[in-house]
């Protein structure tokens, strides 16, 4: 007799939400993302050049001890080891825990060790631990993304994203505001062996978390080094074929652009706007996180009810539409309302329309290569973006702030037009070719 299929629970539809909140991937997620954003800003941005100015170094220096992050650019370079290979010295834990295990370890030790370190005595350890520490930051990341994607289905990973996002939002603020304040009364020591103490806390959900099934249909790779490398490119052709393949990377690529164009120019135009600096901590960097926040859930709840197809089109056009809601600004200079009114506009659409790539975008990995094929995906999501980020000044320079934010609402075009063509090629449960 033929054993009968294990039941798998549904998440279509309004009855489906609770369901997928409420799983324990949920609240682990959370806790993962807690820990890969609580280390960006410590090591890769902003809490890391205010100590260095801190310590009194130039500007010049700062700029180019920042570049010492750039791993976080290119986790999809050594990716394919984590989809191959098991972490050997962790090995029982499996094979995506023993490599979250490792990359947190690894960043809770880096953050230690950047405490002990003096940069007013000289750089060079300092750029040594950035480096190791954005190394396991950036690991951390492929695998909680991998991680994610195995451990539900593909109708549950909108409410898996909400849930890390809200978890990274909070580890930002800890390693930024929160970093700072102990800073300003403790001592930057203090605050960063701070930061290397709460990494305890996603250490503890990985240690309690269950290791994802197995796939289904395991491919049979190759042995060699170099297998590991190309067969995550050719698998995902030979699932959705040339065409549809390159048409789905388009789309990814383009989905988020008229937000990204804009990125660069945003804190320039509240400052060109008469708006304050302590008008732009608190509206754009406090209120503006919980906006995204709230946005972000907001996309997991539209997306176990309705589906992500249906949401692709809601969030490619709120994200267009929501750039005009600057005109505001730019019509009221000064005036707090039309800061608030835009940043709800804007960082609602943001963090609506991240869930819903994230999802999306999960559903056309192939699960024997998750972390590879991921973190291309997320790769190609933000480049075309921040490459026409750096000419949008250029642009502003030329019209005006309001003729720059209509421009940068049409970019959508492109986007609606590829989304049709899709529309009847995707399927809800992953891309039209995938298993």
């Amino acid at each position: 007799m033929t054993a009968a299929a294990p039941h798998r629970p549904a998440y279509k539809g309004w009855a489906g939400i609770r369901r997928a909140f409420g799983t324990p991937s949920a609240a682990t997620m959370a806790l993962l993302g807690f820990g890969c954003g609580l280390p960006f800003l410590p090591i890769a941005s902003m809490t890391l050049s205010t100590r260095l100015r801190d310590s009194g170094l130039d500007l010049g220096s700062i700029g180019l001890i920042s570049l010492a992050s750039f791993f976080y650019l290119l986790k999809f370079l050594w990716a394919p080891l984590i989809d191959r290979y098991v972490f050997a010295p962790l090995g029982v834990f499996g094979r995506r825990r023993s490599w979250l295990l490792a990359a947190q370890l690894g960043v809770a030790a880096g953050l230690a060790a950047l405490a002990l370190t003096r940069p007013e005595l000289g750089v060079g350890p300092l750029v040594a631990w950035v480096l190791f520490t954005s190394f396991a930051g950036a690991t951390q990341d492929s695998v909680v993304d991998a991680y994610r994607i195995e451990v539900a289905p593909a109708q549950a990973q909108a409410a898996l994203a909400a849930t890390y996002t809200l978890g990274y939002r909070i580890g930002l603020i800890v390693g930024g505001a929160g970093a700072l304040y102990l800073a300003e009364f403790a001592g930057w020591k203090t605050a960063y062996l701070a930061m290397a103490a709460l990494m305890a806390l996603p250490l503890l959900a990985t240690l309690c978390s269950r290791e994802p099934e197995a796939p289904e249909a395991t491919v049979q790779r190759r042995i060699d080094f170099l297998g590991a490398f190309w067969q995550p490119f050719s698998s995902f052709f030979a699932n959705n074929g040339w065409a549809l393949g390159l048409v789905l990377l388009l789309f990814v690529g383009l989905f988020k652009f008229p937000d990204q164009v804009i990125g660069v120019m945003a804190g320039p135009f509240y400052l060109d706007s008469g708006y304050t600096k302590a008008d732009i901590a608190t509206v754009s960097k406090l209120y503006g996180i919980w906006a995204g926040i709230g946005g972000a859930f907001l996309g997991g709840l539209c997306v176990a009810a309705f589906g992500f197809r249906k949401m692709l089109f809601v969030a490619a056009l709120g994200v267009a539409l929501s750039n005009l809601a600057f005109l505001l600004m730019s019509q009221y200079p000064s005036q707090i309302w039309a800061f608030y009114a835009a940043i709800t506009a804007d960082n609602v659409s943001q963090g609506f329309a991240g869930t819903v790539l994230v999802a999306f975008m999960s559903s056309l990995t192939d699960r024997n290569f998750t972390a590879t094929q991921f973190a291309l995906l997320v790769s190609l999501a933000n480049l075309p973006g921040k490459f026409a980020g750096g000419v949008s000044g250029y642009v502003v320079e030329a019209s005006s702030y309001g003729t720059f934010f209509m421009l940068s609402a049409l970019t959508v075009v492109p986007t609606l037009a590829l989304l049709a063509w899709l529309w009847p090629r995707i399927r809800e449960a992953g891309p039209a070719a995938q298993n």
